[in-house]
């Protein structure tokens, strides 16, 4: 069986940056299940993977264009400490969800803290890296119809939404 679109499929990858660092890995024995031709992952990723079969491994090196986007200084923005509310102390790294100009649901990083000014970071921490991916297939299944109507991958014993 080969990766196509509507199957389900388990890999095992690790990825590095250009310097050969770890960014992310998948859990020993755990894997990263995804539903193909869905854009549950990134494309570059997902678009290397069809055609492959169990057992396959490649590495993969995917442009900023094909992961997390080019980076957009647009999205660095100084906000006041109000904004935060009950958070008690703000440090550079931390993740808060917010909502674009347009609404979207988008996660912010602080990047700096100055008194009440703190500046934050829409970009995905990722925008603007190659990524770097060593990766194995380990299973492929066909989707079931349940999964490929929602759009991603069902646990054992199906999926309940509210």
């Amino acid at each position: 069986m080969q990766i196509a679109s509507n199957m389900v499929v388990t890999i095992d990858y690790t990825l590095t940056d250009d310097r050969g660092n770890v960014l992310d890995k998948s859990a020993p024995g755990g894997g990263l299940t995804y539903l193909h031709g869905a854009e549950n992952i990134i494309p570059g990723l997902e678009s290397a993977l069809a055609g492959r079969a169990v057992g396959e491994e490649l590495e993969v090196t995917v442009a900023p264009e094909e992961g997390y986007g080019m980076r957009d200084e647009s999205l660095q923005q100084v906000v006041a400490r109000e904004l935060f509310g009950v958070v008690e102390s703000l440090e550079p790294g931390m993740q808060f969800h917010a909502a674009s100009p347009e609404g979207q649901p988008l996660i912010v990083t602080v990047i700096a803290v100055e008194g009440d000014d703190i500046t934050v970071d829409g970009n995905h921490p990722l925008a603007g890296m190659e990524l770097n991916f060593a990766v194995k297939v380990t299973d492929i299944r066909n989707a079931t119809e349940e999964e490929i109507t929602h759009g991603h991958v069902h646990g054992a014993g199906g999926h309940q939404h509210e």
